[in-house]
């Protein structure tokens, strides 16, 4: 089993993110997808990618929430991150209009100009949308004859969404969002509506924890180790074995980043 959303940069891993891999590892997972959302995380990531060679790789981009900070200087340390071998995505990028840290032209602004830089680096796209839908699949669909592959991390939207998500050839990524009794049971309704080749899971650490997974951390920290329960309860909630989908959903992975 892959984990395909990882904010290893995040301060909240900053005393142990070494026995976090380790805890990954021993618990089942085969690779981590490390998240850049902004120019120094990104190198941040790439750092910790090559650190841990062979079990995790790393995404190069600027989140929605940081789109104020596009500059051609960023971009020119996107490309040059994005010839490391390492670096196997570009995002996490996209549109987030529920909080707007940055206004939604900006946000469109920098969407596009991540969008043309995969298109000519020939790298997968990896995605983020909230509350953006019809903006984002406006700016996103006519880059896709151009693009390697893209997923779209975090899956949160509705039926039709999913749908039209589908139907642009995207992958889904689902977190453990769909363990939350509260908030997650509309998705948790869509699982079924996925193809098995288009499914990749992801923890999102350290957010999203799994509210369902017992005992409950003390930290309330979201780890990669949890991938496992998310695991079985995607699988359960999809009526499938849990050991045939993380095999499944790690060879899309590996597929789609090529790894």
């Amino acid at each position: 089993m892959f984990d395909i959303g990882v904010n290893l940069t995040s301060t909240r891993f900053a005393k142990d993110r070494c026995q976090v891999i380790k805890r990954a590892c021993d618990a089942g997972v085969t690779g981590i997808l490390i998240t850049g959302t902004n120019a120094l995380e990104s190198q941040q990531a790439l750092a910790l990618a090559c650190e841990n060679e062979g079990f995790c790789w790393s995404t190069a981009g600027v989140h929605p929430h940081h789109a104020s900070e596009w500059s051609a200087e960023i971009a020119g340390t996107l490309r040059g991150l994005a010839r490391h071998a390492q670096v196997v995505a570009m995002g996490e990028c996209g549109l987030d209009f529920n909080r707007n840290f940055s206004t939604p032209e900006q946000q469109a602004y920098a969407f596009n100009a991540q969008l043309a830089l995969a298109s000519e680096l020939q790298l997968p796209v990896f995605l983020h949308c909230r509350d953006a839908h019809s903006r984002f699949m406006a700016i996103l669909k006519p880059w896709i004859p151009q693009l390697r592959g893209a997923v779209i991390h975090c899956f949160t939207g509705t039926l039709a969404e999913l749908d039209e998500c589908l139907a642009a050839g995207l992958h889904i990524g689902i977190t453990g969002w769909v363990c939350d009794e509260r908030r997650g049971l509309e998705q948790r309704a869509l699982l079924p509506c996925i193809p098995l080749d288009r499914l990749l899971l992801e923890t999102d650490a350290p957010y999203l924890l799994p509210r369902d997974i017992r005992p409950q951390p003390v930290s309330r920290r979201n780890e990669p180790c949890f991938l496992p329960h998310i695991v079985q309860q995607v699988a359960r909630w999809r009526g499938e074995e849990a050991e045939m989908l993380a095999q499944k959903t790690n060879e899309n992975t590996r597929r789609l980043f090529q790894l």
